[in-house]
């Protein structure tokens, strides 16, 4: 699976047009016959959004060497980022890297980095490497793995014309995973100065369906952020949230204001719902 169900809405219109310009390019053919939703696309945008970028496109293309080359030229110099997700597994439809080296005439090889971090996935599950699983350690020349704290597959990061390539798994968690971790220290050397303030508001007693109709119209309300619930306990029985809501913005002492009223909100929406704050905590991400 390349994608899958995911997490926050784009806002309507980019809070950041003078930004670094950024496209995503999503890859597999699961996408374009409507069988999976793609909501890497949004949950990327959005972040990205809040980090400063612009972005300026969201392509789907099949896994087809030729059509993932095409959309990956045309950004080569156009976009200061691209951002792809799929088509990085040990199948023969995924051709990602291929294609990256394909458009940036760079050869694919081994990289021993990559290959320890597939080599470390398997072996702790008892399995071995096959020429299969190597394939997903085949990047092209000058690239840099990126470790996957989900899966097996690494990301790759690659500066190729001035265009910032990293390509990404398509399962939700491990995109995400790679993204949050390794990829926006990468992004904030090349974003427009800006702040990010986090916080954490932990509640119990209300299920997470009932509190999403309010996290979503927030996250509506205020675009420079990023608003996500995560369940710690059972959906009926003993609800638990741990509600992360992350806020970009060029002045730090906005951005911790800004989080900190969309916690102190969140915390009020939980306890008219019927649960209870157990926890609050605000700062910085970095």
């Amino acid at each position: 699976m390349k994608a899958g169900t995911g997490d926050p809405a784009v806002p309507p219109t980019s809070a950041f047009d003078g930004g670094p310009e950024a496209w995503i390019l999503s890859i597999g053919n699961e996408l374009l016959i409507g069988r999976i939703v793609n909501t890497n696309a949004s949950w990327l945008a959005k972040m990205l959004s809040v980090l400063g970028f612009n972005v300026r496109r969201i392509i789907t293309v099949p896994d087809e060497l030729d059509d993932i080359v095409e959309e990956l030229r045309r950004a080569i110099g156009r976009a200061r980022v691209v951002i792809t997700t799929g088509g990085l597994g040990p199948t023969y439809d995924d051709r990602t890297l291929e294609a990256v080296g394909a458009a940036t005439n760079r050869p694919l090889a081994v990289d021993d980095a990559a290959r320890e971090m597939v080599e470390r996935f398997y072996s702790q599950k008892g399995l071995p490497m096959t020429p299969e699983r190597l394939k997903m350690a085949m990047l092209p020349a000058g690239s840099k793995p990126l470790p996957n704290p989900v899966g097996a597959a690494p990301g790759v990061a690659l500066e190729h014309e001035g265009t910032l390539i990293v390509s990404l798994p398509g399962v939700p968690a491990e995109m995400q995973a790679i993204f949050t971790e390794y990829v926006v220290p990468l992004l904030r050397r090349i974003a427009p100065e800006r702040h990010l303030a986090e916080c954490s508001v932990l509640v119990s007693g209300v299920p997470e369906s009932e509190l999403a109709p309010v996290l979503a119209r927030l996250a509506k309300e205020n675009p420079s952020a990023y608003i996500k619930s995560h369940p710690k306990g059972h959906e009926i029985r003993g609800p638990i949230l741990d509600v992360r809501v992350l806020v970009g913005d060029s002045d730090p002492a906005r951005a911790s204001e800004k989080a900190a009223r969309l916690a102190d909100l969140i915390a009020e929406e939980a306890a008219r719902l019927g649960g209870s704050l157990r926890s609050k905590s605000c700062g910085s991400p970095d």
